[in-house]
């Protein structure tokens, strides 16, 4: 094996280029994995259009990406449960298991978490990756490494599914057909919910929202969000909403669409970080409100959602670009949203 790797640098907002590394040596408890897929996140878009998220700000240079998916060429000494030749998704946040959300295993809660293209923490736009073997998953022999690179994606669904309590029998809202919305769709679907609307305003994404699994969706430029929804439930109001747009406008509507005692959870991030709601509303109707940061204990379940056939995860990609294109892929996602769902980068 070479002993050097090609790294896609942020070297400034909209720029990219590449730099040779020395492969990283796995420590006793880490496995060296070679990367396959690394998916395109909308945090990396955000920080190589604006350099920053809230407090957290990119220094060039700066590697983007924590998606990945890849294949383990290498083991510690001290792993057991992988060997050469699996198939790995890797869970890009390694926490320090000893406070207190740790401890009680709310590890996604903590507060020293090392996680992939989080400044100042680079992320895996790479060749390889030496990662803690406890966060590298294996994968069945029916689930690729690309599927493995939208685990992080579907995890992310899969935690509101749970933060909302989805069950049998329930209807749910999703507000926003990107990505984050199309997998906290697959996950209520997965988890049993029946009658999921998904509503946006863009109508390509509406219609992968039907092919993947939406038993209606809503055109919010088009038809009127409150009175389709009543007709929807026959005037009751939804059971859950998971808002993924991270708007105001459809945050209260979450709250105008809901039943009485149903809850919304929140995922989508405002770029003010500030909302004006009728909270006097939702005290009527006594909302229950979650939120949503990461997730924690979902790989499992997640990747047995896919090997098992309840979610298609393939089916949110909508472009895979060569490690070689990476900027042209990063400038597309960022500005032809309307047709872009999910962007993937093939490393190898």
């Amino acid at each position: 094996m070479k002993n050097t790797m090609k790294v896609a640098v942020m070297n400034g907002i909209g720029k990219i280029g590449f730099v040779e590394k020395e492969i990283p040596q796995p420590k006793d408890n880490e496995v060296l994995v070679k990367l396959e897929y690394v998916g395109i996140c909308g945090s990396d878009m955000h920080y190589y259009e604006t350099g920053r998220i809230g407090n957290y700000i990119v220094e060039p240079p700066f590697v983007l990406g924590h998606e990945p998916g890849g294949v383990v060429v290498e083991i510690g000494k001290k792993v057991k449960h992988l060997k050469p030749g699996d198939y790995v998704a890797l869970e890009p946040g390694k926490t320090c298991g000893h406070c207190e959300h740790c401890k009680a295993g709310n590890y996604n809660l903590c507060n020293d978490v090392i996680f992939f293209a989080t400044p100042p923490i680079n992320g895996v736009f790479q060749e390889y990756v030496a990662h803690d073997a406890d966060l590298c998953f294996k994968l069945p022999n029916n689930v690729s490494t690309l599927e493995g690179a939208l685990i992080e994606p579907l995890a992310v669904g899969f935690h509101a599914a749970n933060q909302g309590g989805a069950q049998c029998g329930q209807t749910a809202v999703v507000f926003g057909a990107g990505c984050i919305g199309l997998v906290s769709m697959m996950a209520l679907k997965a988890k049993g919910v029946s009658k999921i609307c998904v509503v946006d305003i863009m109508q390509k994404r509406l219609d992968k929202a039907l092919e993947l699994g939406a038993t209606h969706i809503i055109n919010s430029k088009e038809q009127d969000i409150i009175q389709e929804v009543e007709r929807l439930t026959g005037g009751k109001g939804a059971d859950l909403v998971i808002e993924t747009a991270g708007m105001e406008i459809t945050t209260r509507q979450a709250i105008q669409i809901t039943k009485k005692g149903a809850t919304i959870v929140l995922v989508g991030y405002s770029k003010s970080g500030e909302m004006t709601l009728p909270l006097s509303l939702a005290l009527d109707k006594e909302l229950t409100f979650k939120t949503v940061f990461r997730y924690r204990h979902i790989y499992p379940m997640a990747i047995e959602a896919v090997a098992s056939g309840k979610v298609n995860l393939k089916g949110i990609v909508s472009n895979i670009f060569d490690f070689d294109d990476i900027q042209h892929a990063m400038d597309v996602s960022i500005h032809d949203k309307a047709n872009i769902v999910k962007s993937v980068i093939k490393i190898s």
